[in-house]
């Protein structure tokens, strides 16, 4: 099973371990907005599922405070995954997280499109 977190900044995990964590990757975006989305797609043995909530999975929100998770269905959930694999596919303002702690800036090869996808939401947006 493959783990993908889009993370807005610091993250504790340590993606990468053998025989813990190899199957996760860590990807934060940092950009023009300060996002604070909480979203979770899962594969779910191809019939995917799209959840939203309010908290994020911090200690804090799970033991003491209400919070809320839901369903997306439809054209919701199918505009998330869209938003989703953008911000995978984020080339130029992404920073992955390795083993140790460490980030690197992902950057396009040489022969490959630059991918800002914050800007190309803000595009989508504006027009």
């Amino acid at each position: 099973m493959k783990i993908e977190l889009i993370v807005r900044g610091m993250c504790r995990l340590r993606p990468g371990l053998p025989g813990i964590s190899e199957n996760i990757t860590v990807r934060s975006i940092v950009g023009r907005f300060l996002e604070h989305t909480r979203v979770y797609y899962f594969g779910n043995g191809g019939d995917p599922e799209v959840f939203c909530s309010s908290a994020d999975w911090m200690e804090r929100n799970m033991l003491n405070r209400v919070e809320t998770g839901f369903p997306l269905y439809g054209k919701f959930a199918d505009r998330i995954k869209k938003d989703l694999d953008l911000y995978l596919a984020d080339n130029s303002h992404s920073w992955e997280l390795h083993s140790d702690g460490s980030y690197t800036l992902n950057q396009p090869a040489e022969d490959e499109e630059t991918i800002s996808a914050q800007s190309l939401l803000l595009s989508d947006f504006a027009s």
